[in-house]
């Protein structure tokens, strides 16, 4: 059978220091909250890193000045036509990713494309081998060519 005690231990008076009082409901907690400048200013550190992280990222895979998207693609049996627009500085060669993917999702065929044209807003058609039936085309990434 077991016993649960419902009363506090009590000490000898004068014995083992002062206690703080139990106001945890049984648990052994003191009950200590941390101050509401503390809390605020954690919680402002948390906000800090969260956008300096975001902003890190942003700079490191996100490009601003070149992107692009699919107008339309056509699939064949083991290519798909894809026809996409590129935005980009104009003077400046770009690279676009593009890929086709089966009906189960899985990726049957890529390509980087080399865009050299010298205007700004390039419209490409671009025919894409693959190693299986695909179902659709895609833009993954344009990016600055080295």
């Amino acid at each position: 059978m077991d016993e649960t005690r419902t009363t506090s231990v009590r000490f000898p008076p004068g014995r083992y220091g002062r206690r703080r009082p139990d106001t945890g409901a049984g648990t052994g907690l003191t009950g200590r909250r941390p101050s509401a400048w503390l809390t605020g200013l954690a919680a402002l550190a948390v906000v800090i890193a969260g956008v300096a992280i975001s902003l890190k990222l942003y700079d490191q895979y996100g490009d601003r000045e070149y992107h692009g998207q699919v107008l339309a693609f056509d699939t064949a049996e083991e290519s798909v036509s894809i026809t996409f627009e590129v935005f980009k500085p104009a003077g400046e060669p770009a690279v676009c990713r593009v890929r086709a993917r089966s009906a189960d999702g899985a990726q049957v065929g890529m390509a980087e494309v080399s865009i050299t044209a010298r205007e700004s807003h390039v419209t490409v058609e671009y025919v894409l081998e693959t190693t299986g039936k695909p179902v659709t085309g895609e833009l993954q990434r344009c990016y600055a060519a080295e």
